[in-house]
């Protein structure tokens, strides 16, 4: 068992590229991690930074003894990073969110409030501060999905996630899987989940990772790889065993 074994809850902080936004997560997440509902810590997943924010998360995680942190060899792109954090985290409950401090922390609690009850509770970005044209971009690619996945998930590009650990396990992941995961969910025998609003605000430092090709064509096309792998998923249950 890993350090995060000793808590109830991780938060994975992909990062790529995020040296401007280090001190700010620093401060936040330390701000928060006393006042959550859960014992919690934090997992940095370094995507093969290429600037300085791998050697900010080395000084983060010497100075705050409750985060930790992955690095990649080399970029293999934000499902990835999630999935790493998801693979080697040992906590009951495992959450999500990104580094570019769009949403807060803080509201983990309020998701954290009703997790006992569900397989999965997610954010829904309130009052979004995203431009005209990033909004319609969201808008035209959620609700596409909906309609692919039935899954009923308003904003699933939401990054405020929380999961049952051995759920998130049980999830195909691949390349976009984390527009997915309501779908993912719903997948699971006996899964549900529930939509929460939380608050959005503008970014302040770095850049987005993400523009019109991989925020519309992309998704697109994994609606329809869902669509194919739906009916086939395999769901079992052990009713008994001699191991």
């Amino acid at each position: 068992m890993n350090s995060t074994g000793y808590y109830d809850f991780t938060i994975i902080v992909p990062i790529y590229n995020e040296e401007d936004n280090m001190e700010a997560l620093e401060q936040r997440l330390g701000t928060f991690l006393p006042r959550c509902r859960e014992k919690a810590c934090v997992l940095f997943v370094d995507d093969g930074s290429t600037d300085s924010s791998l050697e900010g998360l080395k000084g983060i995680c010497g100075r705050n003894p409750d985060m930790y942190y992955l690095s990649f060899q080399r970029n293999a792109g934000l499902s990835a990073a999630i999935k790493a954090g998801i693979d080697y985290c040992e906590s009951k409950y495992c959450g999500y969110m990104d580094a570019d401090l769009q949403t807060d922390p803080e509201d983990f609690n309020l998701l954290l409030e009703d997790i006992a009850s569900y397989a999965m509770v997610i954010g829904i970005r309130a009052n979004r501060k995203d431009s005209f044209f990033k909004n319609l971009q969201s808008k035209i690619a959620n609700g596409f999905r909906r309609m692919m996945t039935g899954d009923g998930a308003i904003d699933t590009g939401c990054p405020l996630k929380v999961l049952h650990t051995d759920v998130a396990r049980r999830l195909p992941l691949f390349k976009g899987m984390h527009r997915f995961l309501p779908a993912l969910v719903l997948l699971q025998d006996g899964c549900s989940y529930k939509q929460v609003p939380v608050r959005h605000y503008p970014r302040v430092a770095g850049k987005s990772k993400y523009h019109l090709w991989n925020r519309l064509w992309g998704p697109f096309a994994d609606c329809f790889a869902y669509r194919w792998m739906k009916p086939r998923y395999i769901n079992y249950k052990i009713g008994s065993s001699k191991l």
